[in-house]
């Protein structure tokens, strides 16, 4: 039986198809356009999962949707009625989108994949719910799931057993906290569903004490963690802007401009907007324990990616065991939908565990070298593949930086060992060199340290046993002090990493050359970052990862078993104007 998942049309588009209960490919639809959380229907990521599966779209049994669009409409029209006349702007530009395809997603569906076969949509929480659980290595777990908004719902809690899920209470639209988190992303002058990890990342230079109190005035929390908004200060329910007048007033200012400096100030308040995150999680979590009883916890939704508030989980509540789904954002429900519909709906028992995100795309030597080849790109090809891990090690320890493409592309938003950039954490001007040189980013903006999970309760004060999640770079951990100057590249300034380990037996490769890098320098850990510029995708393809390096500072890109230096090719042929107009 072949079931596939889509999502699309909100932001981050994906598909994934799974074979009697097991996932074989997922991807995401940006990766085949190249365009940053592509929302479009995900014609190309649908046809690469048939194309790996080995099948047409006639052999496809079911299809699940992330989404029921109706109800998601019933509430889209509530809230503009409800904000009329206010709301008649924002109403009259998005009825086009709803009319043209929101709402049209069977035919859609048929249209672009000439499917004949059974559409079933799936409430976008319980996809979140789906997503988190029905892949998880737990029999029985507790489920959190929040996120900006689905249909209707912001946030929800209940519990998975076998292949069963039930949510039993959850917080409606407009109370939200991915809302407001998204409200403080735009009041900083960053991208709404883009750049709140940004804001993550900036909050640890901040004092949360400065603003806390004044945040706290636009929402009251509850001890179980269930909060409501004080409204008066939102205006994304009938606007489509995010920050209004008087939560400017409150924070005291304007909205930054995203080309201004980052003062204290803004550092400030995203401290207290973090704290309040953290204080929401850590208390819904201790209820969810108390009323299910259940000692494992699964986690979704876009707030499940914020890695900081993840790393304080099992150290603040009583759940001793935690899974987080890799791609916890919308892109991931496609997953959840495929298996709510195999394992609930149909009532398949559950035998699948997603113990790896290397689901995308590969590429033969054959494919890699014709490339080359007929880019007259000049490369040095290695026959062992012993030689190449040490080759890549000895560069790395000599600062270079190089961009490493290997295998089955990545699923989720982490770059995590197949499609990443990898330099030396020992060199302390190497997070200077990477935001400036080569990902072309703000100056504060972190790199995340990769570990094999073997060596990493040496280095960091993880959580023990280390939980899954580390191993999608999902969790923030403190690195012990007396290593802060040793790796200062990936010691944030509150002394804290945002951990990526790595296990033998899920990309030997990868662990192979952090081991070998170890040897060398007696650390083994390298900066992992993903494969991409900023404003950009993480590279798919042998092109992208040639291009990407070519208009960066990238050194040496090793892909497959072929090492291709920047120095040896002529620069002029992929200049950064041919780049940006090809």
């Amino acid at each position: 039986m072949y079931i596939m998942g889509l999502s699309c049309y909100y932001h981050d588009a994906s598909a994934c198809i799974i074979k009697d209960g097991e996932l074989i490919a997922a991807a995401s639809e940006e990766r085949f356009t190249r365009k940053k959380h592509d929302n479009d229907f995900p014609i190309n990521a649908a046809r690469y999962c048939l194309e790996e599966a080995g099948i047409d779209i006639s052999r496809v049994d079911y299809i699940g949707f992330y989404e029921k669009p109706v109800i998601k409409f019933e509430r889209v029209l509530h809230q503009h009625i409800h904000m009329f006349p206010w709301s008649i702007k924002t109403f009259v530009s998005s009825m086009p989108s709803w009319i043209n395809e929101k709402l049209r997603v069977p035919r859609k569906i048929r249209k672009n994949l000439k499917y004949k076969g059974d559409i079933l949509f799936i409430d976008h929480h319980l996809a979140h719910a789906a997503s988190c659980f029905l892949v998880s290595p737990f029999k029985k777990a507790a489920i959190l799931t929040t996120d900006g908004v689905g249909e209707w719902t912001t946030m929800a809690y209940g519990i998975g057993q076998g292949s069963n899920i039930k949510l039993m209470k959850q917080i409606k639209f407009p109370h939200s906290i991915g809302l407001l988190y998204s409200t403080i992303t735009a009041y900083l002058g960053f991208s709404v569903n883009n750049s709140e990890y940004k804001v993550m990342g900036l909050s640890a230079t901040g004092d949360p004490n400065q603003f806390y109190n004044k945040l706290r005035k636009v929402i009251d929390i509850k001890d179980d963690g269930s909060f409501a908004l004080d409204m008066s200060y939102f205006v994304y329910h009938y606007k489509d802007t995010m920050p209004s007048r008087k939560l400017c007033d409150l924070l005291g200012g304007p909205v930054r401009k995203g080309d201004s400096e980052l003062t204290q100030r803004h550092k400030d308040i995203s401290a207290a907007l973090q704290k309040i995150c953290e204080e929401i999680v850590i208390k819904s979590l201790n209820h969810v324990h108390k009323v299910t009883k259940c000692d494992n916890i699964v986690m979704a939704g876009g707030v499940a990616l914020n890695s900081v508030a993840n790393g304080k989980v099992l150290g603040n509540t009583p759940f001793k065991r935690i899974w987080i789904q890799p791609d916890a954002g919308d892109a991931g429900t496609s997953i959840g939908a495929a298996f709510f519909v195999y394992n609930t709906i149909l009532g398949n028992k559950r035998g699948f565990s997603m113990d790896n995100v290397f689901l995308g795309p590969a590429f033969s030597s054959e494919e890699i070298k014709e490339y080359l080849d007929s880019n007259n790109i000049k490369y040095s090809t290695f026959k062992n593949r012993n030689d190449l891990i040490k080759r890549t090690a000895r560069l790395v320890k000599n600062d270079n930086v190089i961009g490493w493409f290997q295998g089955r592309m990545e699923w989720g938003p982490r770059a995590l060992g197949s499609r990443s950039i990898l330099s030396n954490p020992c060199n302390p001007r190497m997070q200077h060199i990477l935001n400036e040189k080569v990902k072309h980013r703000e100056k504060f903006r972190p790199f995340a340290p990769v570990v094999c999970a073997d060596d990493a309760n040496k280095y960091f004060d993880c959580d023990k046993p280390i939980p899954l999640p580390t191993d999608f770079m999902l969790m923030v951990y403190p690195i012990k002090k007396k290593y802060h100057k040793i790796i200062p590249a990936v010691t944030h300034v509150d002394g804290s990493g945002r951990l990526q380990t790595i296990r033998h037996e899920q990309n030997r490769d990868y662990y192979d050359v952090i081991k070998e890098f170890g040897k060398l320098t007696g650390i083994p850990i390298m900066i992992n970052t993903s494969f991409n510029i900023r404003g950009e995708p993480i590279v798919c393809t042998p092109k992208d990862a040639y291009k990407c390096m070519m208009g960066t500072g990238i050194d040496c890109l090793v892909m497959d078993n072929f090492l291709i230096r920047r120095e040896d090719n002529p620069k002029d042929m992929w200049d950064s104007e041919r780049i940006a107009k090809d």
